[in-house]
């Protein structure tokens, strides 16, 4: 999430509450999750297996539960509970805002765009030319869709991510400040969710290909001219690259990359980055060549059974 203006570490560090090692003037120019910081963003780590991570990592301003020493050219928030405040710096750039109208004043609908009955549009969303959103579609605030792009009734995009962290008497919500972008000439299914980054963008390339009820979690970037097939779900920070076919049932874990033009076969988990080009199946997954052979010599455990009497 870039903010509006650049903010100076003294001002950041009024919002939060904190102290702050680094120039009163030193520049803040976003907030982004550790994959996706730049040079001016805000990263948060509240754990010391990730310390030097962060501190190592693009991010120039660490929000961190423990003094240590700063890195030249970075400055450091010090909170007790950078989660906490990381969310406050969420809803402070990032408030919710009420809508009781079914089309924000501030949203820009394209020429030549048709939006059915019982859609929702929410502030600053932005759609282009020549598309089509059937009804009861809900497109959260932020979001924004190229031309030629058809969205199926029921879906819905913009919702939070799945990402909690757990406390002593439940689950606290990491607040999600970052928007949905749907290129150009995407086809989505009904029933679909495709939820926002935390603070960054979750991507839908330009031609790809949505069936009904898939899901596709936070942050995630789907390339050009995939194929997705119904009722595939897609975690949190995944990368799919161009020409990517993914059957029914799929599942992925978060943190993955799927090579370009690979083709996973329907139910198989993806439990890890595979390379492209290759055709895959099964839990865990492996090539489907090689996993077909392991199913056909299990059919035949019997038979050589029988030989060894």
């Amino acid at each position: 999430m870039k903010f509006n203006k650049t903010y100076t570490l003294k001002q950041i560090a009024e919002i939060i509450n904190s102290k702050y090692i680094g120039t009163d003037d030193f520049p803040v120019r976003g907030m982004n999750e550790i994959h996706v910081v730049e040079p001016g963003d805000i990263v948060f780590v509240d754990h010391p297996k990730y310390y030097d991570k962060a501190l190592q990592s693009a991010a120039t301003i660490v929000l961190i539960n423990k003094e240590v020493e700063c890195p030249e050219g970075k400055a450091l928030l010090i909170s007790d509970d950078p989660f906490r405040d990381f969310n406050v710096l969420t809803k402070y750039f990032r408030p919710f805002q009420f809508s009781n109208v079914s089309i924000s004043d501030s949203a820009k609908i394209g020429e030549g765009t048709k939006i059915q009955p019982n859609c929702f549009v929410g502030h600053n969303v932005q759609i282009g030319k020549n598309c089509l959103i059937h009804s009861n579609v809900s497109i959260y605030d932020n979001t924004v869709i190229g031309d030629n792009v058809i969205i199926h009734a029921g879906t819905i995009l913009g919702a939070d991510a799945f990402y909690y962290k757990k406390r002593p008497d439940g689950f606290d919500q990491l607040l999600s400040g970052g928007r949905v972008v749907i290129e150009n000439n995407v086809g989505i299914g009904a029933l679909c969710t495709i939820d926002k980054g935390v603070t960054g963008d979750t991507t839908i390339g330009e031609g790809t290909k949505i069936d009904n009820q898939v899901h596709v979690g936070h942050d995630t970037v789907i390339g050009k001219k995939c194929l997705i097939a119904s009722q595939t779900g897609i975690a949190g920070c995944v990368i799919i690259e161009d020409e990517v076919t993914l059957w029914g049932q799929v599942g992925t874990t978060s943190g993955i990359t799927i090579g370009a033009k690979a083709v996973i076969m329907g139910q198989t988990g993806v439990t890890k980055s595979v390379e492209g080009g290759k055709s895959y199946f099964g839990t865990p997954i492996e090539e489907s060549r090689e996993k077909l052979k392991q199913l056909a010599n299990i059919k035949r455990i019997p038979e050589i059974i029988q030989k060894l009497k």
